[in-house]
């Protein structure tokens, strides 16, 4: 698909998906005939979790360090010459976990915000709904 497609799909703009490839986060599967890049479903993927990564605060040298260690994870072919040392997967399947880990405490960290939010946006709904104007809402309860 060419790159209008996936930053519809993606909801990134062209300038980002750029960016992207230029930082080695995503590499165009082919090239039409005129020169542009086409993109498949797993380029659409690893955008997809560089999307999802950055509202996390996870730096663009973060994804490309998890989508690498996915990407040899899943390039692991056991009983073949492509297998992965025990070593070396172990090490891999630890990177992941940390990246998962981090991502579970940043979530955590949103969602105490995101209350603190909505009791804060309570408070001023209620005190413009008590008829006496907006300086209630921003004295602090006892």
């Amino acid at each position: 698909m060419q790159i209008g497609e996936v930053a519809a799909r993606t909801e990134l703009s062209l300038r980002t998906i750029r960016h992207y490839e230029d930082a080695g986060l995503v590499v165009p599967s082919a090239r039409s005939e005129g020169g542009f890049p086409l993109y498949t479903e797993a380029d659409v993927s690893r955008l997809l979790v560089v999307r999802r990564m950055k509202p996390l605060g996870f730096t663009t040298e973060e994804a490309r360090d998890l989508l690498t260690a996915v990407d040899r994870l899943g390039a692991d072919r056991p009983g073949t010459d492509g297998e992965l040392p025990p070593a070396e997967r172990a090490v891999l399947v630890a990177r992941v976990r940390v990246y998962e880990q981090a991502a579970t405490e940043r979530v955590e960290a949103l969602r105490a915000q995101l209350t603190q939010a909505e009791e804060f946006a309570g408070s001023l709904r209620e005190s413009l709904g008590s008829g006496s104007g907006a300086r209630e809402a921003v004295r602090p309860r006892h």
